[in-house]
């Protein structure tokens, strides 16, 4: 019945995550207990945050409702579980980073050349007056793709080295656990004991005072050890409403440099730069075409491409602008209207027959599931909403969540008549 449970999860998880996070840990089935043993930390921290409650709605689907669901630490000495031994994962090891964002792959231009420039600086030497540097600008313009850049930087420099990623959200919720846990100095001591700290969207902490109180002197301590802070946020932190003013002035000690949308030519490179690592070449005028059209941010102009190449893929048509006019009109029709996350959500679950409520509910049926990952999918796509600000309206889901339904949609698009018809006929509703 668990190898029941292991086949439903892939139609929600990857068989690459199920093979290395899942697979591994043993099952105990005790009366109506489905406990789940993992030998280290790191799983369990992972499991927990991602994966249980995809785990959980297998279970209830499999074994019943009934059944609950605890993923516990294995004793090396006894082989019994004991969630009391479980802790916060170890930072060496895991330090988030995403190996796929490297200087090499980042497309330059006038709006970003400072920023790469200033970044590589502090990925490459131990001690720079660029500390903290604060990368600053609007959703989907590479600031997250620099911060990993450096974190897979500093690696290759120095594999020693302990470099944590990670986006404020999690930060928040990692000292929320801690507190309930009566964990906290290890909690401090996760941080302040790295190398070189990356934090994502600080902004996330505007209003949230005892997260900003513990990163205060986070914060402090690196810098006085000298170890590399480096912060994206999606405006000028002193335009943040609910930051503390001793944080804002902290964030200004360092550099703090903007990124600005892309300018034309950029747009084109990044295109042409997206197609090749889809394994195509992109005719000028395709690229020029699409870049005129769309002129806010990266993630935009990637969302087109993605979907014009599988469209191209799913029809067996070569990629030239008519095609691509075709592919993309409703695209950009939406592109050029004003779309809310509320309306993707209604027209979403107008088309699949179901609820709002379910939209927006924790009902893990797949007739459920599967419309809502679309309706995050499309937030992502046709908006420049983060995924934090769209895990929030979707009923106060992690951004992780948001992430991973965009991930599945994107992945599975290609190879589904099905998915895609319903893809755009939805856009298409938006459009009208």
């Amino acid at each position: 019945m668990w190898e029941r449970c292991l086949k439903r999860l892939e139609s929600d998880i990857s068989p690459e995550e199920i093979s290395l996070w899942i697979q591994p840990v043993s099952v105990r089935i005790i009366g109506q207990s489905i406990e789940l043993q993992a030998s280290n930390d790191i799983v369990i921290e992972r499991i927990k945050s991602v994966y249980l409650p995809t785990i959980v709605a297998a279970v209830h689907e499999v074994f019943g409702k009934d059944y609950t669901v605890e993923i516990s630490l294995t004793s090396s000495t006894t082989h019994a579980a004991t969630t009391e031994t479980i802790k916060e994962p170890p930072l060496i090891g895991s330090s988030n980073l995403d190996r796929r964002f490297t200087f090499e792959n980042f497309v330059e231009g006038h709006s970003n050349s400072i920023a790469k420039a200033s970044a590589i600086q502090v990925a490459q030497k131990t001690v720079t007056q660029f500390n903290p540097l604060l990368l600053y600008g609007s959703t989907g313009l590479g600031k997250t793709h620099l911060l990993h850049a450096i974190g897979n930087k500093i690696k290759e420099l120095d594999k020693d080295a302990i470099v944590c990623y990670i986006h404020s959200e999690q930060f928040v919720n990692g000292m929320i656990n801690a507190l309930r846990q009566n964990r906290i100095d290890e909690f401090k001591q996760k941080y302040r004991s790295v190398s070189a700290l990356l934090i994502d969207d600080i902004q996330f902490f505007a209003g949230k005072e005892r997260s900003q109180e513990e990163f205060f002197h986070t914060f402090n301590s690196l810098l006085e050890g000298q170890k590399r802070v480096i912060i994206t946020c999606d405006r000028f932190p002193k335009e943040v409403n609910g930051l503390q003013t001793r944080l804002k002035s902290r964030l200004g000690w360092g550099l703090s440099v903007a990124i600005d949308p892309p300018e034309y030519e950029t747009r084109v490179a990044i295109l042409q730069k997206k197609a090749d690592q889809l394994g195509f070449e992109l005719q000028d005028p395709v690229a020029y075409y699409i870049a005129k059209q769309i002129n806010s941010n990266v993630r935009e102009l990637e969302g087109a491409l993605n979907t014009l190449w599988a469209n191209a893929n799913f029809t067996g048509i070569n990629i030239d602008l008519n095609f691509t006019k075709n592919a993309l009109k409703e695209l950009f029709n939406v592109h050029h209207r004003h779309i809310t996350i509320d309306s993707i959500q209604k027209l979403t679950a107008q088309y699949y027959n179901i609820r709002l409520a379910d939209i927006l509910g924790k009902n893990r049926k797949r007739s459920i599931v599967r419309p809502r990952q679309m309706a995050m999918y499309l937030s992502k796509e046709l908006t420049d909403k983060s995924y934090p600000e769209i895990g929030e309206a979707f009923g106060g889901r992690d951004h992780t969540t948001v992430l991973h339904a965009f991930r599945k949609i994107q992945e599975m698009l290609p190879g589904d008549s099905e998915l895609m018809e319903a893809k755009q006929k939805i856009v298409n509703k938006l459009s009208e």
